[in-house]
């Protein structure tokens, strides 16, 4: 897959099936739109070009700023594209600008010049141009005028539900995570770096790595205990199971929030190393003991819960 930051180092592309979006989480639903991408052309002997935004486009247009957490920051998007497939990934830097193009000057000046597309693929709710004012319909006529196909992807449904960026935020902040995978299509992951903690696990039989998230717009799970599994470089080829805590431990000090891992069967040293998180299930919620004892306890329970759960996911 090729990236391109700049509109002026396009090639010039013959036959390309496009599509546009934020691809927040590149889900199930956005999967489903890649596949047909890929089919199409193959069919036309053409190219898939998939252009997104940076930043999310309603960090720009909303009235909170940081109000949205992304599944996804852009290296992680980069990363679940190439994997998917595409042939090129255009990531457009999204302003004010940008944003207020209206409708027809977006498909004229912006998709067609750039791009010629044969066909345009879009999602089941897909709008755009200034106020959101675009539709299907207006794109299909457009289509019609401007020498391009349209076509759109109804929405897939898992089980009842729709795959959703939006719908996965809810699930994960909500500690469903389970059903937040489920609608992905993979387990909801994050990086951070393992910074020094005041290491009081260390001293009950369970050593932690204490993360620091270096994607501020990264959603984060709710507070409370999950099972997961680590990988990274400082790792191998190995991946760990583990369990994760994130909270402001109320046994300990009940003040900082923290994010920390205990990762089962491993016990190096891996301080200033990034690691990825993969996160599976929730196990429970955060509690306040009756002090260490009654912490290690629950602690062991806690990894016999992890270790059952992810007995479910074997490694792939």
């Amino acid at each position: 897959m090729k990236v391109y930051y700049d509109l002026q180092q396009l090639p010039v592309f013959t036959n390309a099936i496009i599509t546009t979006g934020a691809f927040d989480g590149v889900h199930r639903g956005h999967q489903q739109i890649i596949a047909r991408m890929k089919t199409l052309a193959t069919q036309v002997n053409g190219c898939s070009i998939i252009i997104t935004f940076h930043p999310h486009p309603r960090k720009i247009t909303s009235s909170i700023p940081g109000e949205i957490k992304q599944l996804t920051c852009l290296n992680e998007r980069i990363q679940l594209l190439e994997k998917a497939g595409i042939d090129h990934l255009v990531v457009i830097p999204f302003d004010y600008q940008f944003s207020n193009m209206s409708a027809e000057q977006y498909v004229h000046n912006f998709l067609v010049q750039h791009f010629h597309p044969h066909t345009i693929i879009v999602g089941y709710d897909h709008r755009f141009g200034k106020g959101r004012e675009g539709n299907l319909n207006m794109l299909s006529s457009l289509g019609e005028r401007l020498n391009f196909k349209v076509e759109q992807i109804n929405e897939l449904l898992v089980g009842s539900e729709i795959a959703s960026s939006t719908y996965i935020r809810n699930y994960i902040i909500e500690k469903d995570i389970v059903k937040a995978n489920s609608l992905l299509g993979y387990a909801y992951f994050f990086e951070g770096f393992v910074v020094r903690g005041n290491q009081i696990g260390r001293t009950i039989g369970f050593p932690t790595a204490n993360l620091h998230i270096m994607e501020e717009e990264k959603l984060i799970p709710s507070n409370g205990v999950y099972a997961v599994k680590v990988y990274g470089k400082c790792f191998g080829d190995k991946t760990y199971e583990g369990m994760m805590n994130i909270g402001v431990r109320p046994t300990v000090d009940g003040h900082k929030k923290v994010i920390e891992v205990n990762i089962f069967n491993f016990n190096e040293d891996i301080y200033e190393q990034k690691i990825n998180v993969k996160v599976f299930d929730f196990i429970r919620g955060e509690v306040k003991f009756n002090g260490l004892d009654a912490l290690k306890n629950q602690l062991k329970e806690d990894v016999n819960s992890a270790s059952v759960i992810l007995a479910k996911y074997p490694l792939s």
